[in-house]
């Protein structure tokens, strides 16, 4: 039997946020980054872990002092609501400042695989 949608997403993003806090422990910021983005590209579509994950985000920002990041994810903490109201969610953003908050992009390859793998 196959995982329903809600069910392999929070199993992903729990993956994903595993791998963050390993990446925060050694100090590798850059992997950290690639975590909390990989988890923000599944959680989008659920309002609880979408902002979750930008509260996530705006924690790391203001604890590596970028105030950029933390300006950009309070922003996205703002906008998340609206985007689940409205039904507007950009799928594949990564959630960071650096990228606008619409911008629909691209999944990675193994994400893409393992979203495809749900109970239709």
């Amino acid at each position: 039997m196959k995982e329903t949608a809600q069910t392999l997403a929070n199993r992903l993003i729990a993956q994903e946020m595993a791998a963050y806090r390993a990446a925060r422990a050694s100090s590798n910021n850059a992997a950290a980054w690639s975590a909390l983005e990989r988890a923000h590209i599944v959680s989008q579509p659920y309002l609880g872990p979408h902002l979750a994950n930008h509260r996530a985000m705006l924690g790391f920002a203001v604890e590596l002092r970028d105030w950029r990041e933390a300006m950009g994810q309070l922003v996205r903490l703002a906008l998340a609501p609206l985007g689940a109201l409205t039904g507007r969610i950009p799928i594949g953003n990564t959630g960071r400042s650096n990228v606008s908050a619409l911008k629909s992009m691209p999944l990675p390859d193994d994400l893409a695989l393992k979203l495809g793998e749900v109970e239709k």
